[in-house]
């Protein structure tokens, strides 16, 4: 079986290969129904196809980005029942903008808390630490 994409039909392995994922990733997005069932050879090989290529790098891209696996699940409802609007899709990235902005703020907190405590500690082996106190304050 050939791992490049065309009308050609590959096996687990020459997907992963295709697509930079590991065999177990793909088996995770098919349990959970995210990737459709293949059809199978006469000997019970999965074939994977260019469709298959595609959805499994849309997934992996959106993972990429943040999005969850059931915000994932719900930009793919919404594809696969091709009843998609942009105001849909739209909203739910907004959302996701949202949170990624919220967890950015609260990291700038951190890296804030961090860099203050790191910069009071002398790094000296001595057992006072600010550091230590920080966590235990």
């Amino acid at each position: 079986m050939g791992d490049h994409v065309s009308g050609k039909t590959m096996q687990r392995a020459a997907l992963a290969r295709a697509t930079g994922c590991n065999l177990e990733t793909i088996r995770y997005y098919e349990t959970v129904g995210m990737m459709p069932e293949p059809p199978r050879s006469a000997a019970g090989y999965r074939l994977y196809d260019a469709t298959h290529v595609a959805r499994l790098r849309f997934i992996l891209r959106a993972r990429q980005l943040g999005f969850t696996v059931d915000n994932i699940r719900g930009l793919l409802a919404l594809v696969d029942g091709g009843t998609q609007t942009c105001d849909e899709v739209k909203q739910m990235t907004e959302i996701h903008l949202e949170n990624i902005r919220a967890k950015i703020a609260d990291l700038k907190r951190i890296e804030e808390v961090l860099a203050v405590t790191a910069a009071q500690c002398s790094g000296r082996k001595v057992p006072q630490c600010p550091v230590l106190d920080a966590l235990a304050s």
